[in-house]
């Protein structure tokens, strides 16, 4: 028999943390400071749902995040902005116990779904989508190791960088304000309302030791940037805008190359490139480097007649929105995209 508690004390917070730590498949973003950070910079709502047994011992936890969305109405996301979440647990028991005690949450809430990032699959009745994928590559110990992996093409363009001028450099907070400026015009370019940059601020205070940007620029402009976090062995690129003008001289190689060696250097056995549509650009991509696909599923609680939400940037119905976006000009969309995206669960 298990019981549902929310976090509410430091008590909690120390179970919790715990039971992550101890767990084989938590990823970084069962980490309380992620829905924190979601809660103190975009305002939302955070559940944190445990399972006890009658001893009182963790056996599972689920972090939701509640949006309220003038745009999409009302939800649960675990985890939004971000590549996984999902529902942690070491018995069915515990598990079924979280997803009955989130639909509850989401009835009184009058939400119209949720949706849950896992990296493994459940076994339960709730409707899942397979469409991403999360693109691995395994680390030798040496970069000039994996160096010799690469197709000669691929060598070939991470030698443009060093021809053309362009320089490395890898940091902290000392790099944010370059990481921005490329981090806005590259979302403007895509159609895709841009965070504020208290985002990664906070991400960078909460996390000094773990996270970490990588700049690729030419005579001190940036051209290219990397935001990466490690965590338990892998170390995972969650944004790497660059400055699509420059597409020809290839600062995002140079860029992918940096981080690459960064990681072999810092000792990480893997390196995460995000998730991405199967047989995507993106996706093809990533697989030039070596990576390979790892199955996501997505699930989805509905409400009755409700059906799985399509928020995001290929759905036909925003065509119209994000070409009008690439219209902007970046400083006005460094204004209006924060208001915006705080509600896009990308």
């Amino acid at each position: 028999m298990m019981t549902i508690t929310c976090v509410h004390d430091a008590r909690d917070e120390a179970d919790w943390q715990q039971f992550v730590e101890s767990h084989q498949e938590a990823n970084q973003y069962h980490v309380l400071a992620w829905g924190n950070l979601i809660h103190r910079v975009f305002g939302h709502v955070i559940y944190y749902l445990m399972a006890r047994d009658q001893e009182g011992s963790v056996r599972g936890v689920l972090p939701l995040v509640y949006m309220k969305s003038p745009l999409f109405g009302r939800f649960l996301t675990s985890m939004p902005f971000l590549n996984y979440g999902g529902v942690l647990y070491e018995s069915a028991d515990a598990r079924d116990a979280l997803l009955n005690a989130a639909a509850e949450v989401a009835g009184g809430l009058e939400a119209t779904h949720i949706e849950l990032r896992q990296t493994a699959p459940l076994e339960i009745g709730w409707p899942v989508r397979s469409h991403k994928v999360s693109m691995r590559l395994e680390l030798p110990l040496r970069y000039e190791d994996l160096l010799k992996t690469f197709p000669s093409k691929l060598r070939s363009q991470l030698r443009r960088g060093e021809k053309e001028g362009m320089i490395t450099r890898i940091g902290g907070v000392d790099l944010l304000d370059e990481f921005y400026q490329v981090f806005a015009l590259n979302w403007r370019d895509l159609g895709t309302p841009v965070y504020g940059k208290r985002w990664f601020v906070e991400i960078l205070s909460a996390f000094p030791k773990d996270v970490r940007i990588c700049i690729v620029s030419l005579q001190g402009k940036p051209l290219a940037a990397g935001f990466v976090h490690g965590f338990r062995g892998t170390l995972e690129i969650l944004w790497a805008p660059f400055d699509r003008r420059y597409a020809k001289m290839a600062p995002n190689m140079m860029l992918y190359g940096s981080v690459l060696k960064y990681a072999c250097e810092q000792g990480y056995q893997r390196f995460d490139f995000g998730r991405s549509s199967k047989d995507s650009g993106a996706y093809r991509f990533k697989e030039q480097w070596g990576a390979r696909p790892v199955q996501l599923h997505w699930y989805y609680w509905l409400q009755s007649g409700k059906q799985p939400p399509e928020v995001n940037p290929q759905n036909p119905k925003y065509r119209l929105a994000v070409e009008m976006w690439k219209q902007l000009p970046v400083v006005v969309t460094k204004y209006i995209g924060p208001r915006v995206a705080k509600y896009l669960p990308l």
